[in-house]
């Protein structure tokens, strides 16, 4: 599986490098209510890993619907956590009832990154 490193690419000042084009596209599919974790992401696109994917986020991800990426055990992002919640509750987005701190329930909020009906 290529990885994503901190190496000097061909793009210029103003243009994202390629792998970080694809997560934040990605990203923008996601469907209000549902989540995708940085691993899923970094499988669905075939390359990186959730830290590459991490990464992308930390530095791009302001732009896109950055709370519908998250943790493996769908906790929510520190530092973020009241944004993130209100992006939730407005979406719908499913949460475990009976986790302090809130988590994301991932078994109902999990999205696969196929168009609904399919």
């Amino acid at each position: 599986m290529p990885q994503v490193t901190d190496a000097p690419d061909e793009t210029g000042p103003d243009e994202l490098p390629p792998f970080a084009e694809l997560v934040l596209d990605l990203t923008e599919r996601i469907p209000p209510g549902r989540v995708m974790t940085y691993g899923d992401v970094a499988e669905y696109l075939g390359q990186g890993g959730p830290r590459q994917v991490g990464r992308v986020m930390a530095l791009y991800g302001g732009a896109v619907p950055w709370w519908r990426v998250i943790r493996a055990d769908g906790r929510l992002l520190p530092g973020h956590e009241h944004r993130a919640l209100a992006h939730y509750g407005e979406e719908g987005t499913p949460l475990r009832e009976l986790a302090d701190p809130p988590r994301v329930d991932l078994r109902h909020a999990r999205w696969d990154g196929r168009p609904a009906g399919e």
